[in-house]
């Protein structure tokens, strides 16, 4: 097996085109397990870490801009993520333990696509973009749009991964991400990624994704519109969640059956929503 750090970006996807079976090396938790574990066997590795532009968070004109080589640490203590961007704050301070966060970036949990990870999720209810580069020029989708299944992505094996955008949402949006995990650190058995806008007692915008679920976060349009313009009451969040475990397609495994899960996903729709309302101070 090779490895090449490319200078440049240009560079960067000259190797990936050449070589058919290789591998981005972003913080490496991923891939450098998968290779301890005979998951995979690229013949190339390219490491990411001297392409600076891949680092940093900047604020633009209608929201934040993150490169994917920014590590969980980063993301979490960054107050520039507020409003609503803060959902993907919240999930990246609770994803494992901080020697992970300081080594993990948010672009290897993209393009890893693990449903169980947290920050997929935040990124759906925060209606993020990601913006790509590949030898036919760069293009931008919605982030839905990348996840396709478990571990799979609609990204070509030579794109890269250069930037993910998160808007600043509707104005007085709050976002809150909740897991249930079996020991604080794991995976989730399920998680709720929330960004909930009150107008006084009735919700005037709301996103949900549900993590650890299916085989991508689950979203669904119908749960959204089921708790805008009600008052979030009991009923309004039973019927929203109803339609959420419609949707999901969980798996039994060691963190929980799929039944448990389906079951989860109410009561923890209920307290994320609860939660969010004490943020927005209503």
């Amino acid at each position: 097996m090779r490895y090449e750090e490319p200078e440049t970006l240009a560079e960067a996807v000259s190797l990936l085109t050449a070589t058919p079976n290789a591998r981005c090396l972003a913080g490496g938790g991923v891939v450098v397990a998968s290779l301890n574990a005979n998951i995979i066997d690229p013949e190339l590795l390219v490491g990411l870490r001297r392409l600076a532009e891949l680092f940093g968070i900047a604020e633009t004109a209608g929201g934040v801009r993150i490169g994917p080589m920014t590590n969980h640490t980063t993301l979490a203590a960054d107050e520039r993520l507020s409003g609503a961007m803060a959902v993907v704050r919240s999930a990246a301070s609770q994803i494992a333990h901080p020697p992970v966060r300081n080594m993990a970036t948010i672009g290897g949990s993209i393009c890893t696509a693990d449903p169980d990870a947290d920050l997929p999720g935040a990124l759906v209810a925060a209606a993020a973009q990601v913006e790509v580069v590949g030898p036919a020029g760069s293009r931008t989708l919605a982030i839905e749009d990348v996840f396709v299944g478990r571990f799979q992505t609609s990204l070509a094996h030579d794109e890269i991964l250069t930037g993910v955008v998160v808007p600043r949402g509707v104005d007085g949006a709050v976002g809150h991400h909740l897991k249930f995990s079996r020991v604080e650190g794991d995976y989730a058995t399920v998680s709720i990624s929330l960004v909930l806008a009150m107008d006084g007692n009735t919700c005037s915008y709301a996103r949900v994704a549900v993590g650890s679920c299916g085989p991508v976060p689950v979203h669904a349009d119908a749960a959204d519109q089921r708790l805008i313009g009600s008052t979030l009451g009991s009923t309004d969040i039973a019927e929203a969640a109803q339609i959420l475990v419609d949707a999901a397609n969980p798996v039994d495994d060691v963190r929980g059956s799929a039944e448990y899960r389906r079951l989860l996903i109410p009561r923890l729709l209920g307290l994320a929503v609860s939660r969010a309302r004490e943020q927005a101070n209503v």
